[in-house]
């Protein structure tokens, strides 16, 4: 398969992209970023695009993909809404129609969060921004569509978030991740997980459109 990953240089798409580079079913890893990666691996191609907002200049780059893993993502800290909903929203929505208008038969997968609000209606802003665009990207007429929702989520193969206080949370605070995941073992996932479920609901589906924790693992142990 031929998947297409934004968000590679972050926490959750660095674990995507070396789960893809991994997968002896993946022929072919495009990463679409504003910066190099600054690695090399022959199933990874890039394409430095600098304007999120519009992806039409792509659009014939874009031709013939099996899935999209949209990784991509900002905490909502500090940003006001209409900020934080270009970055989440127009952003996100901006690559989807170039590669529905491309690819229909694609499966398209969006890193959301737990708590994220189907309803657009709550009083969290972050949670209705992600809430409209896990509802645009289902209704928008792909093959596949799956909202991950990972909750916490450990980072394996030395990555590091890119979000300081998500960092200082694993530096001090991973010991209770983990406890959390000794205790509740459906809480957590880890970075692998995700990349594995990705890479096997494009191949196999999934029962469920929205996806937790629990989802996450036992999609990543189909083999």
């Amino acid at each position: 398969m031929k998947v297409i990953i934004t968000g590679a240089t972050g926490m959750v798409g660095k674990g995507v992209l070396l789960e893809c580079l991994d997968h002896q079913d993946v022929e072919e890893a495009l990463v679409i970023g504003r910066n190099p990666l600054e690695m090399q691996h022959p199933k990874l191609k890039e394409i430095i695009h600098k304007d999120f907002s519009d992806f039409s200049a792509l659009s014939d780059e874009l031709k013939d993909y099996d899935a999209c893993f949209f990784c991509m993502g900002v905490s909502s800290v500090g940003m006001k809404e209409a900020e934080y909903k270009k970055v989440t929203y127009d952003y996100t929505i901006a690559l989807a129609k170039v590669l529905y208008k491309n690819n229909p038969d694609l499966t398209f997968t969006y890193v959301s969060g737990e708590g994220t609000d189907s309803t657009e209606k709550g009083r969290s802003m972050w949670a209705r921004v992600k809430g409209k665009t896990e509802n645009d990207l289902i209704n928008m007429g792909f093959k596949q569509a799956f909202m991950f929702r990972p909750g916490a989520i450990i980072p394996l193969r030395g990555i590091k978030s890119r979000t300081k206080g998500y960092q200082f949370m694993y530096d001090y605070f991973m010991w209770l991740v983990k406890l959390i995941k000794a205790l509740a073992p459906n809480s957590v996932v880890n970075t692998t997980q995700v990349g594995l479920a990705m890479i096997n609901s494009v191949q196999y589906g999934y029962s469920t459109t929205i996806l937790r924790p629990k989802d996450i693992i036992a999609l990543s142990n189909i083999q």
